[in-house]
């Protein structure tokens, strides 16, 4: 079997599991796969699933159906730790080394990878013949040229010590709520520790 038909199958596997998990086949789907697959040899994880799992981190851009290839692939998930999700509405997604950091820091390598806008466009160019544009999309992504379909970067990605993987590092109660807050969330207001919702930055309204 030749490198390139390895390849192939790998990516057809991965393909497979993530659609699994999932639920269905879409556009995005194939471009997390071929996203994940490409930033982890730029960031230089070979196995992410075995013995590179400890040096692997992810930050995900956008909460849409690449997200969860993405974590299909790598193996990185919120509850390890290894996966963070930035609220940029961009579909790119930095693939860290863990296993590169600046001595004396906290910043680390890695690849960012964003998908590019015109490969929508490009896809009408592989399969004419398909009418329906998602299905087009799907079909294209399997095939076009990781040039084609991203733009990368390496980069430098700062990681404090309360976000690595691992046990928490601190908990402590909030001083209005009663609840407790773990990873250093809290902030202090008039000089006491209080949870960020109890500090004006809930997501929710109590009832009642």
């Amino acid at each position: 079997m030749t490198e390139e038909e390895q390849d192939k199958l790998n990516f057809e596997r991965l393909l497979d599991e993530s659609v699994r998990i999932h639920g269905h086949l879409c556009p995005g789907q194939v471009l997390g796969v071929r996203m994940s697959m490409f930033g982890l040899v730029k960031a230089g994880i070979a196995d992410p699933k075995g013995r590179d799992r400890k040096n692997i981190m992810v930050y995900v851009e956008i909460d849409r159906c690449a997200t969860d290839a993405i974590q299909s692939v790598t193996g990185c998930s919120l509850g390890k730790r290894t996966l963070k999700f930035v609220d940029y509405g961009k579909m790119a997604a930095t693939f860290v080394n863990l296993g590169k950091k600046e001595a004396g820091t906290n910043r680390f390598r890695g690849t960012r990878v964003l998908a590019k806008e015109e490969s929508r466009d490009a896809a009408m160019d592989y399969f004419p013949e398909i009418r329906e544009k998602y299905r087009r999309q799907t079909e294209a992504y399997k095939v076009m040229p990781d040039e084609e379909l991203f733009a990368w970067r390496d980069v430098l990605v700062e990681i404090p010590p309360e976000d690595m993987p691992g046990r928490p590092l601190q908990r402590i109660e909030c001083e209005r709520c009663g609840e407790y807050v773990q990873d250093r969330r809290e902030v202090r207001k008039d000089g006491r520790p209080v949870c960020r919702a109890c500090a004006g930055a809930a997501y929710y309204e109590e009832l009642g």
